[in-house]
């Protein structure tokens, strides 16, 4: 029978647990392995376990903390992850037909890195094909179900790492964001998912999307364990040239001191004739936006109206010119050779990338410095963090928002990336968190966007809101 007070431990609580051997890593593997095959079929949100493997593993974990020689932060604690990052001598399938049966030779950084810190890697989670989209529809696998309701998407595109971690299948998982595949599903699903600064994760070992805006990072149920992954995960690798020598500090201090006269800068709403950022916002995410404000407030933070710099407003179709080129790119010889393998929502956004010019390519790549430049020195001279909404709408159904159902995808799908698309092309670290409910009863999340490589202060900020506002999720 399956332990539901262990499942239900935070990532941070469990690893105490298992340190001090107040559980073994054998019990807590087999009580997940149970739980999954119980419950991850109904979500589908599961792509495939590695049972075997994981109890060989959980039985070393043993054997090494017993003998007093325990790897690190995670010794022996198992978790899931989304279908795109590579394991040698595993299949990494992508959520696609067309690597169904990929089995590589390498394994990402990031999952090296988890096993260095003693975590167990014992599967893989469904996800949007290759990664492009914000719904979290599959039309290959199948669309992963939302834990508070399954008639609703989970966004995506790391829809089954936030169904699993919702459900308490996954202590926390892995994803991606090129425009806001963790956060977004992290709002649906009422998760802490942080899309790191550019360059502070290594992507080696991940499927790559769009070069120039994929972020790896976690998506979990607290934000202290959402801190930890990302301490862990962060960090140079040769393998990637684009990894930050930044030195990596530890996100959330043992003594936080809490948020007493930080100032968050909320944009502006529209101005004359010009368009405001926060104008597609729905009214009920707006009022839980502003509630998650008054806490702020209440903690002592100083909440101020600025405007964003007007370059700022090009962000949204700069990042979809570079993530269409880039990701049609990459897909080039597929989409000649194979198209027929791909879903009809994945093959429409490839071919529409097809489109971009080489000049609108490169004009996006050299405008985004000067857009980031303006940004840094019009927001965060004035402002320590920047406070927005993360899905401009409530939650959708699975069937309103299908393609299959709606001839205006893209111009839908460019509405449900709105706020998170432009901290993609500027690199910025990002990190949703969730604000409370609309009235269908379906979580909603506020992002904190920082300077870059400040993730501590995403994190310490982000701690004192939950202590203040604590979340729960459906029995």
């Amino acid at each position: 029978m399956v332990d539901e007070t262990l499942s239900r431990m935070s990532l941070v609580q469990l690893s105490a647990a298992i340190a001090a051997r107040k559980v073994s890593s054998q019990e807590v593997v087999l009580n997940n392995i149970e739980q999954l095959e119980k419950s991850a079929s109904s979500l589908n949100c599961l792509a495939r376990l590695f049972p075997e493997e994981a109890l060989k593993a959980a039985k070393i974990a043993d054997k090494q903390l017993f003998s007093g020689k325990p790897k690190g932060l995670l010794h022996g604690v198992p978790l899931l992850h989304k279908d795109m990052f590579y394991s040698s001598g595993n299949i990494t399938a992508c959520g696609s037909k067309i690597c169904a049966d990929y089995v590589t030779d390498v394994t990402a950084t990031a999952l090296l890195k988890l096993e260095q810190a003693g975590a167990l890697d014992i599967g893989r989670l469904n996800m949007v094909e290759f990664a492009y989209g914000l719904t979290g529809h599959n039309e290959i696998t199948g669309d992963v179900r939302n834990p508070w309701n399954p008639e609703y998407i989970t966004g995506g595109s790391s829809s089954g790492p936030a169904a699993a971690v919702a459900a308490f299948l996954s202590y926390g998982s892995l994803g991606s964001d090129t425009g806001g595949s963790i956060r977004f599903p992290a709002s649906c699903c009422g998760l802490v998912g942080m899309k790191p600064t550019y360059g502070r994760v290594s992507r080696f070992g991940a499927m790559p999307l769009s070069f120039s805006l994929d972020h790896l990072g976690p998506l979990t149920r607290t934000v202290a364990d959402c801190s930890l992954l990302t301490n862990i995960i962060s960090g140079r690798d040769s393998k990637d040239t684009t990894s930050s020598t930044q030195p990596v500090p530890a996100f959330i201090s043992k003594a936080e001191s809490g948020i007493r006269g930080l100032k968050i800068g909320v944009p502006t709403k529209r101005s004359g004739n010009s368009a405001g950022f926060l104008d597609p916002l729905h009214p009920e995410v707006q009022r839980e936006m502003e509630n998650s404000l008054a806490v702020f407030r209440g903690l002592g933070a100083k909440v101020v109206e600025i405007p964003l710099p007007e370059s700022f407003e090009i962000s949204n179709a700069m990042a979809n010119i570079i993530g269409g080129a880039e990701s049609s790119s990459a897909h080039a010889n597929w989409l000649k050779e194979q198209p027929e393998n791909y879903g009809s929502q994945t093959r429409e956004r490839l071919l529409t990338g097809l489109l971009f010019s080489a000049t609108d390519y490169l004009d996006a790549l050299k405008l985004r410095k000067i857009v980031l430049e303006e940004f840094l020195q019009d927001v965060f001279e004035q402002v320590d963090i920047l406070h927005c909404p993360v899905v401009p709408i409530p939650v959708p159904t699975l069937a309103e928002s299908d393609i299959k159902a709606n001839p205006g995808f893209i111009e839908y799908l460019s509405l449900l990336g709105h706020f998170t698309r432009p901290f993609d092309y500027l690199g910025l670290p990002a990190l949703s968190v969730p604000a409370g409910k609309t009235d269908n009863g379906l979580p909603t999340g506020f992002q904190l966007i920082a300077p870059p490589f400040e993730e501590s202060l995403l994190f310490s900020t982000a701690l004192a809101y939950e202590k203040e506002n604590p979340w729960s999720f459906p029995e």
